[in-house]
């Protein structure tokens, strides 16, 4: 066992050498951003080093492919989960009323939101806070709370989804 474990590491070392500038040329295409290209490649490679099953040369160039798509497909669905609220509520907003309405109305659903902010879980809601109103990412955040990434995205994806819920039934 300690024998298939060394070759694999050498094969995923072997691997990185060999794939990781096409593996960033294909998240790079598809997502158009240098440093979430940057950060994905290196993600296929760990993932791969955490992949506890036996590889195999043969097929690993095209396991490489796979799990870089499937990274590609993840990074999209919360991309647009996260895009989802925000922007529409103060479109709508703007677009509907002149100047001073529309100060008055964002302040009102912002004052909701807060009341709904003010409801929530000490941890989720200062997970909200520091992405809504701090502009902070959710890797900053996980590394500020020493939380995994996941944990801090299920999190607004939770709090998100609950104050839509609320701003829904106020307006």
């Amino acid at each position: 066992m300690r024998n298939t474990v060394i070759t694999s590491d050498r094969l995923i070392a072997d691997s990185y050498i060999a794939y990781h500038h096409l593996v960033y040329l294909y998240i790079y295409r598809k997502v158009n951003n240098k440093a979430e290209a940057e950060d994905l490649s290196q993600d296929v490679f760990l993932r791969l080093m955490d992949y506890n099953q036996m590889l195999c040369k043969e097929t690993i160039r095209s396991f490489i492919f796979i799990i870089a798509s499937n990274l590609v497909n993840d990074f999209f669905r919360r991309f647009y989960r996260t895009q989802a609220l925000t922007p529409y509520i103060y479109e709508y907003t703007m677009a509907r009323t002149d100047d001073t309405e529309s100060r008055v109305i964002a302040n009102d659903l912002l004052s909701r939101e807060k009341y709904k902010l003010s409801l929530l879980p000490p941890q989720r809601k200062t997970i909200y806070a520091m992405n809504r109103f701090e502009g902070k990412t959710v890797r900053e955040i996980s590394q500020e709370l020493n939380l995994s990434q996941r944990t801090v995205e299920n999190h607004l994806f939770i709090s998100r989804k609950e104050v839509r819920e609320y701003i829904k039934q106020c307006i």
